[in-house]
């Protein structure tokens, strides 16, 4: 291992960056909502109808929402800024999280909880990818790019571990519509500081050049398709987790374990991300991520197995220990495939993968552990990670640029994709 790795720039030298705190403080606030939602639906939809499928099938419409909308949000912060997209969408999404959880406590017809669903899932902001594109301003070609993907991917992971605890805290000991609450205040708050912070936020692009240029979606790089295959992965394991530790610690009679479980999870991806971003690796990061996601992929066969929370609790430390990895790799792989100017959108395709793949694991888990057994739900991540294994082995050729450069997807004069050095 001594012969794969060498020192790199430290977090401390990028945490030193000038105007860095200055959207940093304010986008780690505005993220913990995006870890909370799913959890805090779960829950509160499973209080009211007494249904984990229905609670996944409301949590799936969010997710889906959000994976479709990401994308164009995306778009729209690259082309008109950040803040002209942050602040309606803010606004938006906290008045549709009031709704869904004034619905749920009333008793509303399931296809009611729907329709909510939609626009909350729709209107979520994006603040990660928003993040990483200013830090990719900031920072543009230095040394310390690959150790900001590292330390973005670790404030990824340290909001999925203090989300759903501060979630399930809220919903387990004060109500279950309390995290939905905190949930819309947090997104008010946090997304409204942080689009006030306009003097880090990447240049849109001028409205001359916009009309003269062609502008090629970041979906029509094919690495960038793959990476939204293997992230789709990564989001069935986010979502299996979250219900089936719901449900099993529900089976124990001990459902404040939910979000210990839950965060020994993810504090096993922080930490992972943590070693991940103190090194710089010399093996090719396609490698790196075939590596990680057959580890993954492995750790997740034997949850459904587990009928210990000790036993339970560390396989899922050694699940989350291998997600990193492949998230830090595959946000690493997009600023090599991805020009400046579509990075915003690529991320949120990213995004938008995992909460897709999210939204598909809530819904089946949830069918599962209602129809079949307690646990039965933690066959989602095996499932989910197997296939996404299988596609990225197969196509593992196409995220690799042309000529080891990078392959610009969208840029002034180029109607096809080509290699800068």
């Amino acid at each position: 291992m001594a012969s794969t790795v060498t020192s790199r720039p430290g977090y401390g030298q990028l945490l030193r960056t000038r105007g860095a705190w200055t959207f940093l403080l304010p986008g780690f606030a505005a993220r913990q909502p995006f870890a909370m939602l799913t959890i805090s639906i779960v829950l509160l939809v499973q209080h009211t109808t007494g249904s984990y499928g229905a609670a996944g099938a409301v949590s799936a419409v969010t997710g889906v929402s959000m994976a479709v909308f990401a994308p164009f949000s995306g778009k729209l912060a690259d082309r008109f800024g950040q803040r002209a997209v942050l602040v309606p969408g803010v606004l938006i999404h906290t008045v549709s999280v009031l709704s869904l959880t004034l619905l749920a406590l009333s008793d509303a017809p399931l296809w009611a909880l729907f329709v909510a669903a939609v626009p909350t899932g729709a209107s979520t902001p994006q603040i990660g990818p928003m993040v990483r594109a200013r830090w990719g301003v900031k920072l543009q070609d230095s040394p310390l790019a690959s150790t900001a993907a590292a330390f973005e991917s670790v404030t990824d992971e340290l909001t999925f571990v203090l989300g759903p605890l501060f979630a399930t805290a809220l919903c387990t000991a004060i109500d279950p519509s309390a995290g939905l609450f905190a949930e819309a205040g947090l997104t008010l708050v946090g997304g409204l500081l942080f689009a006030a912070q306009k003097s880090t936020q990447p240049k849109p692009v001028p409205r001359d050049v916009h009309a003269r240029v062609e502008h090629v979606s970041a979906l029509r790089v094919p690495g960038v398709r793959v990476l939204i295959v293997t992230f789709l992965g990564i989001g069935a394991v986010f979502g299996g987790m979250q219900v089936a530790l719901a449900a099993f610690t529900e089976s124990i009679g001990e459902p404040g374990l939910n979000g210990v479980l839950y965060g020994t999870f993810a504090a096993g991806n922080m930490l992972s991300g943590l070693a991940c971003g103190a090194i710089a690796w010399k093996i090719a990061p396609q490698r790196r991520l075939v590596v990680a996601y057959a580890a993954l992929t492995l750790m997740a066969s034997g949850l459904w197995a587990m009928h210990s929370v000790v036993l339970l609790a560390g396989l899922g430390l050694l699940v989350g220990v291998c997600i990193a990895p492949a998230l830090i790799t595959g946000y690493t792989l997009v600023d090599k495939l991805v020009a400046p100017t579509g990075r915003t959108e690529a991320f949120t395709w990213l995004t938008g993968a995992v909460a897709l793949g999210q939204a598909a694991a809530v819904t089946v888990a949830g069918q599962l552990e209602d129809r079949l057994w307690d646990g039965a739900g933690f066959l989602v991540p095996l499932g989910g990670t197997a296939l996404a294994l299988v596609v990225l082995l197969a196509l593992r050729s196409r995220l690799t640029p042309r000529s080891a450069g990078r392959t610009v997807a969208r840029g002034v004069g180029h109607r096809e994709p080509v290699t800068v050095d």
